[in-house]
């Protein structure tokens, strides 16, 4: 879970029941925009002419760790990468 991410989720909780659930299971990581991650987020964003990066940081992340992203937004994430593994909520 990128960091920022989480940060804009829990601006209202009384939405993220689901996301109160994954944040308590013992594989859940929170993912720091570091050095690196910075730059592959800025690639992606000149790549798909977007510039939220806090979505981008999201793909970033499932491309690197394999999985998929569940938003209630899809077409943002999809602007940034098509093929994006997506669950719909």
């Amino acid at each position: 879970m990128p960091a920022a991410a989480l940060a804009q989720a829990v601006r209202r909780p009384e939405r993220q029941v689901r996301l109160a659930q994954l944040m308590r299971q013992p594989t859940t990581d929170v993912v720091s925009l570091d050095g690196v991650d910075a730059t592959s987020v800025g690639r992606l964003l000149a790549a798909s002419g977007t510039s939220d990066v806090i979505d981008a940081h999201v793909v970033v992340c499932a491309h690197r760790s394999g999985q998929q992203i569940m938003t209630s937004d899809p077409d943002d994430l999809r602007d940034l990468d098509p093929n994006l593994g997506l669950i719909e909520v």
